[in-house]
């Protein structure tokens, strides 16, 4: 038996140093067919459609720069992989291309006319697909785009990265949007991201921090877990990897499946938590009068005014007060406006601070601006009844 296994390995060997020495040479030795070519006499032979469909991938990644564009047009175009005959009778293939196909179409050097083997590659006896200058550009790309992900993966502040999953069984992966300089973090499936949007979850795309916030207060929730609120945040995101085992994310729920406890058999119940997605936008009360009037809310323009107003008013009361300035009629001849219009704007600043708030809010009924709001009493609530408000609150 011992010389049996000697034997075996010394032939496997052989075999390995007679592959290895063959792709040194540029011969082609078997194996899965690369995409643009066929084989014939035990050669690789350009294909010359399938040659076209890969010189077109190579273009657009370099005209879009983005693997998910590029997968969203390909599947849009109904271009799929090339379907394979196995020696069994199966059939394989012939699907729309997804990430990990696609990025090794990318970075296979047979196009360029040479030979791989294992991390190296050696000049082939088949003629390339592509030039060397396009297949260089594509490297770069794809080089510069791996920098920025991995920088970003080790920076990552995702609670639930690796955790998180879709109802269709796709694993959510950790995203953000900067809008108006503000940076919003989301959680978006896998299928999205593969261009696969048709395979997608219910619930594609999620905002991390309600997801992360309701994940975190359903565990705080549990007797025999202890999640302090004073931990860190590096502290916070070990705690929650070790204590979940997955989060599903579905419409209207998160399904939250604990990790199993050291020296219990039993498989603890998953933990259902009802979440919907918040709008990220306040809620707007407009403050109506009692007597009918237009519901819709005071314009922008008008509104600036106004607030513009009262600021000028309470700058100008100030300055009185603090002896800044001697009259209204020097505070007129510094802001060239007559004294009446000083005297208008002084008036809003001894507005009630709800009518302020809603003001500042855009809470005020259209109709209800500048003109309105100059010149009414002091008392607050003389002002709520002349404005029609009925009693203050």
């Amino acid at each position: 038996l011992s010389f049996a296994q000697f034997e075996r390995e010394v032939t496997s060997e052989r075999i390995r140093d007679k592959i290895a020495a063959s792709k040194k040479k540029g011969i082609w030795v078997g194996g899965n067919v690369p995409l643009g070519y066929k084989v014939e006499d035990r050669k690789l032979v350009i294909d010359p459609a399938e040659a076209k469909t890969v010189r077109t991938i190579f273009e657009r990644y370099l005209a879009l720069g983005s693997m998910l564009s590029l997968l969203e047009e390909l599947n849009a175009k109904g271009v799929r992989t090339r379907l394979r005959r196995l020696s069994s009778g199966k059939t394989v293939g012939d699907v729309p291309f997804t990430r990990g196909p696609l990025a090794h179409l990318l970075k296979n050097r047979t196009y360029v006319g040479e030979i791989n083997h294992h991390d190296k590659s050696y000049p082939g006896q088949h003629q390339p697909i592509l030039e060397r200058k396009l297949f260089d550009a594509v490297q770069a790309r794809l080089r510069a785009q791996a920098n920025v992900t991995q920088s970003v993966r080790a920076h990552s502040t995702a609670l639930l990265q690796g955790k998180l999953f879709d109802d269709a069984g796709h694993l959510m992966t950790p995203t953000h949007a900067l809008k108006r300089g503000l940076r919003y973090r989301y959680y978006i499936s896998r299928a999205l991201v593969e261009g696969r949007k048709a395979e997608a979850g219910s619930i594609s795309r999620a905002p991390a921090d309600q997801i992360e916030a309701k994940v975190v207060e359903a565990l705080r929730a549990q007797p025999n877990v202890e999640l302090p609120e004073e931990l860190t945040s590096e502290e916070l995101r070990s705690t929650v990897r070790t204590k979940i085992k997955r989060v599903v994310i579905e419409a209207g729920r998160l399904a939250i499946e604990l990790a199993d406890e050291p020296g219990k058999r039993a498989k603890q119940p998953p933990l259902f938590v009802e979440w919907e997605r918040e709008t990220g936008r306040a809620r707007r009360e407009i403050l109506l009068p009692d007597a009918p009037t237009d519901p819709r809310p005071i314009r922008s323009e008008s509104r600036s005014t106004l607030v513009r107003g009262i600021a000028m008013g309470r700058l100008w009361l100030n300055e009185l007060t603090s002896g800044k300035a001697r009259d209204t009629e020097e505070i007129a001849a510094r802001e060239r406006r007559s004294k009446r219009s000083v005297h208008m704007m002084l008036s809003l600043a001894f507005l009630a601070p709800d009518i302020v708030e809603a003001a500042v809010a855009g809470r005020l009924p259209r109709g209800v601006g500048m003109t309105r709001l100059t010149d009414l009493p002091p008392s607050w609530s003389h002002q709520w009844s002349l404005l029609g408000f009925g009693r203050r609150p």
